[in-house]
């Protein structure tokens, strides 16, 4: 993960939005006498193709945490309406949902929670629950044998340990079978409104191409990111983040000539560059396409995106 960009490093330091815009026209000229696919502005956007900069190799902790921050800003523009794509109506169903979305989908989680929400609603039924009827139920998931430990054994420890509630403390989360800081961070975040900062493989891949942090190991990554952030931006920072990973700065193949923050990123022209291509590359509402949720916030459905279909349909 982090994958370095060709060429990373070896155009000027930042400039301003400014600046860039002045030196638009004959880049573009340049450009076009070199044939080179060149993307229109749109509302006043300058061509990503033509004018990405990519910040020196001894860029300042000062001017990192500023490029950092105008990103995060950028991409509330783009994703106003980002979420947890994960469905839930509880605690309970949150710390579930994301337990079962390792190795797999959200978009699978979600098709396969109703039927398991709906035979065991509490932490009490499915403590009790068969285990072979629970795995029947999972399967669709993957590694269902192990989920079905992981689930029953958090919702007996819940049952045991917390009066059958979801704790809203991190120490006592990471305790559950199953919940690593990823997961107890997204039931923070989104569950009790508590800031944290979620370091899922997307995250993991962006920052390191974006240049924020150099490291692999998930913690070190939370810490050094967390430093470059208000503590209360660090759930949206999250979502913002991994939305931007599904549906545009893709692992292998990045659109990067749809990309909107293309002039602030080391690694464009990683990914296709063609504006037009790029655009083929987008999934999800960015590609016309359905979301992973079966039941997304009205926000989203009011920008745009579809609802996932259930099991088995479609």
């Amino acid at each position: 993960m982090g994958e370095q960009g060709p060429g990373g490093g070896k155009k000027t330091a930042n400039v301003t939005k400014k600046a860039a815009v002045k030196k638009a026209p004959a880049v573009v000229k340049q450009a076009a006498e070199k044939k080179v696919p060149v993307k229109k502005a749109v509302a006043g956007k300058v061509p990503a193709k033509t004018v990405a900069v990519k910040p020196a190799k001894a860029e300042s902790p000062a001017a990192l945490v500023r490029r950092a921050r105008r990103i995060n800003r950028e991409l509330a523009e783009v994703f106003p309406y980002a979420h947890p794509e994960l469905d839930f109506e509880n605690p309970f169903q949150l710390v579930v949902a994301t337990v079962l979305s390792a190795q797999t989908t959200d978009l699978r989680v979600n098709q396969t929670t109703p039927a398991l929400f709906a035979k065991y609603p509490t932490p009490e039924d499915l403590a009790a629950a068969n285990p072979e009827e629970v795995e029947e139920i999972l399967r669709p998931t993957g590694f269902f044998r192990a989920k079905t430990k992981s689930v029953i054994g958090l919702s007996k420890a819940l049952v045991e340990q917390f009066g059958g509630e979801v704790p809203g403390r991190l120490e006592d989360l990471v305790k559950l079978p199953g919940v690593g800081r990823k997961t107890a961070f997204v039931v923070l975040g989104n569950a009790f409104g508590r800031p944290g900062i979620t370091v899922d493989t997307h995250f993991q891949r962006l920052v390191r191409r974006w240049q924020w942090t150099a490291e692999t190991d998930p913690d070190k990554i939370e810490a050094a990111i967390g430093a470059l952030f208000p503590k209360g931006d660090w759930t949206d920072l999250s979502h913002h983040v991994i939305w931007h990973g599904r549906r545009i700065c893709h692992a292998r193949k990045p659109a990067c000539g749809a990309c909107p923050i293309a002039p602030l990123c080391p690694a464009f022209g990683e990914g296709e560059t063609d504006p037009e291509k790029a655009k083929k590359l987008l999934k999800y509402e960015k590609g016309g396409f359905p979301g992973q949720r079966l039941n997304p916030p009205q926000a989203y459905l009011d920008a745009g995106g579809k609802a996932a279909p259930p099991l088995g349909a479609g």
